[in-house]
């Protein structure tokens, strides 16, 4: 059960190690772009290409029987983006797992990858639990850590777990499978949690320090992405770097600096290399300024706005 390109990462391993796999779940087809094409998810698009059956369910929690007839004796969840409802955790005989990113009890929830880079942490990991009917508290299996660079976006972050997760699940699959690793259970003293991601968090405080406005802008990286506003237009920010020096005030356009847009902050500045304004392709800065930039230098970006 899973949806995006992280599970579908080790869905494609699984299958190469020749696992048997019943049906794959994922989430109903979505519509994307600009021109709304109603697309499969990837892991759809992998269970397809090796002819496996799948069920996409609206709501797994009201329609979950068709899963069951397929009488799956491991049921193996990563990112799927539905609450497994207790009919499915409760019936296959070695366990319904979960694959999650984050080192838990740390970041439970929906976004641990993206608020692991936003909170500036320089380490995070895969989970591997025994699911529970409350959200990422069942035993854990096991843990491994993952290093975050300073560079990483969530995009690179999630390649490199999507990675770490299917080594590990090579490792430790047929000791699960045979109940040769005792499960440990989590300490809720050390309990975070990492929320599903709002619209609210895609906006950018050029208030906060440059370093945690750097951290913010790349873990929401390539998507959603985030942006901020200036003269009631949106620009997007796709690759970033920060300064510890002051060049001007918080939310201020500088100018140009080292081939790239400079944005004060509260303690640094922000240096864009690729912008995006509302409407337009993603360029580069220099570009950028040559347009639309040179009328920005001297205003200020607007404040963080209440969430709707």
């Amino acid at each position: 059960m899973g949806t995006p390109a992280f599970a579908a990462n080790i869905l494609e391993g699984l299958l190469q190690d020749q696992r048997e796999i019943v049906a794959v779940v994922t989430q109903t087809d979505k519509k994307v772009g600009r021109k709304q094409i109603l697309t499969p998810s990837p892991v759809k698009e992998v269970a397809m290409a090796h002819g496996i059956p799948v069920l996409q369910p609206f709501k797994v929690r009201k329609e979950y029987e068709e899963i069951l007839n397929f009488k799956p004796d491991l049921i193996l969840v990563c990112a799927y983006g539905q609450i497994i409802p207790k009919a499915l955790l409760d019936y296959p005989r070695f366990g319904c797992i979960n694959t999650h990113g984050s080192l838990l009890p740390k970041y439970r929830g929906g976004a641990p990858i993206q608020r692991a880079i936003m909170n500036g942490e320089t380490t995070t990991g895969i989970t591997l639990m025994y699911m529970s009917e409350k959200m990422d508290e069942g035993d854990i299996l096991f843990k491994k850590e993952v290093a975050i660079s300073d560079d990483d976006t969530s995009a690179t972050l999630f390649a490199k777990m999507s990675s770490v997760a299917l080594q590990e699940l090579r490792l430790h699959l047929d000791d699960i499978i045979t109940s040769n690793i005792a499960p440990i259970s989590q300490d809720e003293s050390e309990a975070t949690y990492a929320y599903n991601l709002k619209k609210s968090d895609e906006y950018i405080d050029f208030g906060d320090s440059a370093k945690k406005v750097y951290d913010h802008i790349r873990g929401l990286l390539d998507d959603p992405g985030a942006y901020a506003i200036i003269d009631d237009k949106k620009y997007k920010f796709h690759k970033v770097r920060y300064l510890h020096e002051v060049l001007g005030k918080p939310y201020e356009v500088i100018g140009m600096y080292d081939e790239a847009l400079a944005i004060g902050c509260k303690d640094g500045t922000l240096l864009v290399d690729i912008i995006q304004s509302e409407g337009k392709k993603a360029m580069r800065a220099k570009d950028f300024f040559n347009g639309l930039g040179k009328a920005l230098v001297g205003k200020s970006f607007s404040k963080c706005p209440q969430e709707d």
